[in-house]
């Protein structure tokens, strides 16, 4: 029951961060389960064992990699569902009580939850750019056609050597 709370309050959140973005109306709907994915995810990793920063980054990949689909489908900029993805990801509890450690004078607990905040943070920003560039490279390719078998053979035809003409 609790992931289902979890699951709509995600979808509410990055929709709201949506409309906040000044996200155009019929993609505020695709930007909510752009963030449910991307927080479902990582939930389930936590769940499941998996240190934080590690699912901080294939959330925030499966985040870019959605973001980016949608973008196409769509014919909207990635950013737009990007960014209001990530909001569920963002570790700012974290955050908050590293700087209350820090007034409070409690150093070190403040530098262990800065550290954590930090790799979180890098996590989600090294997912994101990974996505990307991986899709670049992945539609360079099928735009080129190095994919398809047709390119393969015209390949092979264009390097075939012609026969010795013998006299």
């Amino acid at each position: 029951m609790d992931i289902f709370i979890q699951i709509g309050l995600s979808f509410l959140g990055t929709a709201c961060f949506g409309v906040i973005f000044n996200v155009p109306i019929k993609a505020i709907p695709w930007c909510g389960i752009v963030g449910t994915l991307g927080w479902t995810i990582f939930h389930v990793l936590s769940q499941a064992g998996v240190y934080e920063v590690h699912a901080s980054f294939v959330g925030a990949f499966v985040v870019a990699i959605v973001a980016y689909i949608y973008a196409r489908r769509l014919r909207m900029p990635m950013i737009v569902f990007s960014v209001s993805g990530i909001i569920p990801l963002v570790p700012g509890g974290i955050a908050y009580n590293a700087m209350r450690s820090v007034v409070e004078v409690d150093y070190l607990t403040g530098m262990e939850y800065g550290m954590r905040a930090f790799l979180i943070s890098g996590a989600i920003a090294m997912g994101l750019v990974f996505a990307e560039v991986i899709m670049q490279l992945m539609f360079r390719f099928m735009r080129k056609g190095r994919t398809s078998i047709q390119s393969f053979v015209k390949e092979k035809k264009a390097t075939k050597m012609p026969p010795k003409v013998t006299r």
